[in-house]
């Protein structure tokens, strides 16, 4: 038969079960504490960029990226294949007009230009015989037309004569004849020679012509040699700073090497490049804002490239103010290329959460002050403002610094 359980181990046993249950109520309640407590964040207001939701108009953009590089740069290339015999300058010097940069080895080159020398004097020499010459032969025929046209005209006399001796009865037609024959032989001598005259002028005069050709192309290669000699001197175009100097000394360089680079680094453009599927916003002239640090720049784009390379399209912009001191080469910076107004529309501002136009989850500050995550469209923008399509109402406070980590909330306490 069954044993009767003494009523101090039922009482054991009853505390042992209302053990666990109080147990599991505390660990029930700290579970919700811990979910309420990720739930309910906080931040500190002063770590945060509230934005007013406000209304009125946004001139969109479309960006692009830039890089500082001098208005004016100038590529110096050594003009003949030599070394380097002497450096004057070095990488950062200022240089004045007509400064010394280096020396290049010029023996060569001066050899080449005496020998030049010696031959355009034979040239010299040999076209002014050519045209002696010419101008003796031409005479020497002018002489025998002017022989054969006294010929012509004494034959002619004779037949004159012939005839008005035959008119007379002292005469014969045999003698008539003949003297007729040699007159017209006369003519057509002298006739002979006069065309002779004109087709060896002609002919002279070409030959002539080659042979001053010749020596013309001769005397240009003869001063682009000079040209060449002083060139071989390597100076400064323009007051500049030299940014690049080929320092080596006895380095050989070749024809068209660059060996120095001038740069006027007090005057500055922007050179940008955009993705080709944004090559339609590209026009000369169209207006820019160029962001470098904390400054907004205005500018134009001045000049286009018309070929795609490797996807991007790259355009120059020339500044309104071209010497701010916030410009140095090699600077990296953000364009904008202005388009479009929209007219009362609801905005924020931009700041780097934005990368387009689409949904966002941003966090709007509520009556009770706390921030409450809120689904969000935004539209087009610019360097300044993003349209605010659905989701905010013109005064809410909303959040535009990044807010990342907080995105598994859903609403953060605010504290000071």
């Amino acid at each position: 038969m069954d044993r009767r359980i003494p009523k101090e181990e039922q009482r054991r046993k009853m505390s042992l079960r209302l053990l666990k249950i109080v147990g599991a109520v505390a660990t029930a309640a700290l579970l919700v504490l811990i979910v309420v407590s990720v739930s309910r964040a906080t931040v500190s207001e002063k770590m945060l960029e509230l934005c007013t939701v406000s209304r009125g108009a946004i001139q969109t953009s479309v960006t692009a990226s830039g890089e500082v590089m001098p208005a004016f740069e100038e590529v110096i290339n050594s003009p003949i294949a030599s070394r380097i015999m002497e450096v004057y300058k070095q990488s950062g010097d200022t240089v004045a007009r007509g400064s010394a940069l280096l020396r290049l080895d010029l023996e060569e080159t001066q050899n080449e230009y005496y020998s030049l020398l010696d031959e355009k004097e034979i040239r010299q020499h040999q076209l002014q015989q050519l045209r002696l010459n010419i101008a003796t032969t031409l005479d020497n025929q002018r002489m025998n037309i002017a022989i054969a046209e006294l010929e012509f005209e004494r034959l002619s006399t004779e037949l004159r004569n012939e005839r008005y001796l035959d008119s007379i009865g002292s005469g014969t037609a045999d003698r008539v004849r003949q003297a007729e024959l040699a007159l017209s032989t006369a003519d057509k001598r002298l006739q002979q020679q006069r065309t002779q005259l004109a087709n060896d002028i002609r002919i002279k005069e070409s030959e002539l012509r080659i042979k001053e050709l010749d020596y013309n192309i001769f005397e240009k290669k003869l001063d682009a040699m000079r040209r060449t000699l002083d060139d071989a001197r390597i100076e400064s175009p323009r007051a500049a700073t030299l940014t690049y100097i080929n320092n080596v000394i006895g380095a050989r360089v070749a024809a068209g090497e660059r060996i120095a680079v001038i740069s006027d680094l007090t005057n500055f453009k922007i050179v940008a490049q955009i993705s080709d599927a944004m090559a339609e916003y590209v026009r000369i002239g169209k207006r820019v804002v160029v962001k470098v640090g904390g400054d907004e720049l205005q500018g134009v784009i001045s000049n286009a490239s018309p070929v795609s390379e490797n996807g991007v399209i790259k355009f120059d912009i020339a500044l309104n103010d071209s010497s701010n001191p916030r410009l140095r080469q090699g600077l990296r910076t953000d364009v904008y290329i202005m388009n479009e107004i929209h007219d009362n529309v609801l905005r924020i501002y931009n700041r780097s959460f934005y990368i387009g136009a689409g949904e966002y989850k941003l966090f709007v500050k509520n009556a009770a002050g706390e921030l409450e995550r809120r689904d969000v469209r935004l539209g087009t923008g610019n360097y300044n403002y993003v349209e605010v399509v659905d989701g905010l109402l013109e005064g809410d406070e909303v959040v535009v610094s990044d807010m990342r980590e907080y995105n598994h909330n859903s609403r953060i306490k605010l504290v000071d």
